[in-house]
């Protein structure tokens, strides 16, 4: 019980402060669109601001999802929760957090996979990839750039990703080791 709580303690401290400092986020992308217009209008267009405000967003919202997860921001059918006790509202929560945890495992292996995709390893195992990049016997290939005329590199907003639904799996174990330990009669 003891690791349990300190491992949530610490999750929840570190999604905590991220998704405080994301939370601004939402002024750098509306920054980035406002220059757009400006530019557009009173001077020449910049080519890279949609996508740039593309990237804002996505790090906006996937590092604020832990943050959200922690919250209990998440969208949820009250038409019979709100009536259940807690002892069974946790059950109910430990259930689906079961299924998050693995949904969000497949997101991770999927990032994982179109990153090592993004810095040039075509093959379908990354983790033998990342481990070498690690060791030395494996090198970053041709890096993958956008489609568009900007052509930026894909792999910071990808690793972005990674680390992201990272964060997302390590918050909703703590949410699953919340709802135990409910279940069990304590306070977290």
């Amino acid at each position: 019980m003891s690791f349990a709580r300190s491992y949530i303690r610490t999750v929840d401290a570190v999604n905590f402060r991220i998704g405080r400092i994301m939370m601004y986020g939402i002024f750098v992308m509306g920054g980035i669109l406002l220059w757009s217009s400006i530019s557009k209008t009173f001077f020449n267009p910049s080519l890279w601001t949609l996508e740039m405000a593309q990237f804002a967003m996505v790090t906006y919202y996937i590092m604020g999802g832990p943050y959200s997860i922690q919250l209990g921001a998440n969208v949820r059918m009250d038409l019979f929760y709100a009536e259940w006790s807690d002892h069974r509202k946790a059950q109910v929560d430990a259930i689906t957090v079961l299924m998050l945890i693995f949904y969000l495992g497949v997101l991770l292996y999927g990032a994982l996979s179109s990153t090592a995709y993004s810095l040039g390893h075509y093959q379908n195992e990354p983790f033998r990839f990342y481990w070498g990049l690690l060791t030395g016997t494996e090198e970053i290939g041709r890096l993958e750039h956008s489609a568009t005329a900007w052509r930026p590199v894909i792999w910071p907003i990808k690793i972005v990703m990674v680390f992201g639904f990272f964060l997302m799996l390590l918050q909703a174990i703590s949410e699953l080791l919340k709802d135990l330990i409910r279940i069990k009669g304590g306070t977290v």
